[in-house]
């Protein structure tokens, strides 16, 4: 069944550059879905229609938006708050007061990604990657049916983001939101998604629906992944710039 359904004819932007063309997918509901194609080509704009923030467009989305959490490509936390107080900002929130559990959730992803500790401590005194964790845990814990990630551990070392990636299957994997995720990096897709929609350049049409043939769990250095990603790029030696033109 699918949890979300985008139709878009057309965004333009007030300055005429166009965003998005003719794209149409649907998302099953706990799939995880990786966006990949050349900066600029308008997958953040994308995922913020699809939550609601951008309205100004031709065509129509279904999204759970009463149930979706966003990761976005910097934290936001506020930093004149604890992690604690981040995170009971979103669980604090309407309709989730109603929810018993929702603090319990909260202690349980504290430790589940080493965040007991620094509970009390404001964003400044963390590293990027903590700070991403606390993001992690406010993105899951309100049990959401949709998130959407965009380029979440961008700007980490690699051993910083791998972890994180580690961490994010985790989490998915045992709670099975739909997830719709932004990357430039073709590895991060293959090793974490179930389907890949390439994109071409702007305005933004999806030029290759891609279902990836590995089980999990998979690593991002495993030879299978790595021959599968060599494969697409002789395949498709352009996808990554927006272009289904074959070797």
């Amino acid at each position: 069944m699918s949890l979300l359904q985008v139709e878009l004819h057309d965004k333009t932007f007030a300055n005429g550059v166009q965003a998005v063309r003719e794209v149409q997918f649907s998302v099953q509901a706990g799939e995880f879905v990786a966006l990949v194609g050349p900066s600029g080509t308008g997958k953040t704009t994308l995922l913020n229609m699809i939550a609601g923030l951008e309205t100004d467009f031709q065509g129509s989305i279904q999204a759970p938006r009463d149930a979706l959490s966003y990761m976005f490509q910097e934290p936001r936390l506020m930093p004149w708050l604890s992690v604690e107080n981040n995170i009971r900002l979103v669980l604090d929130a309407p309709p989730l007061q109603a929810d018993s559990g929702r603090f319990a959730r909260m202690e349980h992803l504290l430790e589940q990604l080493g965040l007991t500790e620094f509970r009390a401590a404001f964003p400044k005194q963390l590293s990027g990657g903590l700070k991403r964790r606390v993001a992690l845990v406010r993105a899951f814990v309100t049990q959401p049916q949709l998130l959407l990630m965009d380029e979440p551990f961008q700007s980490l070392d690699e051993p910083t983001a791998q972890d994180l990636r580690q961490l994010l299957m985790q989490l998915w994997q045992r709670t099975r939101p739909t997830v719709v995720f932004v990357t430039h990096s073709l590895n991060e897709a293959l090793q974490l998604a179930d389907r890949i929609l390439f994109f071409s350049a702007r305005p933004a049409q999806v030029i290759l629906d891609y279902h990836i043939p590995l089980a999990r769990p998979r690593s991002a250095i495993t030879s299978d992944l790595q021959a599968l990603q060599n494969q697409l790029l002789q395949q498709y030696p352009q996808l990554l710039s927006g272009s289904l033109v074959k070797e």
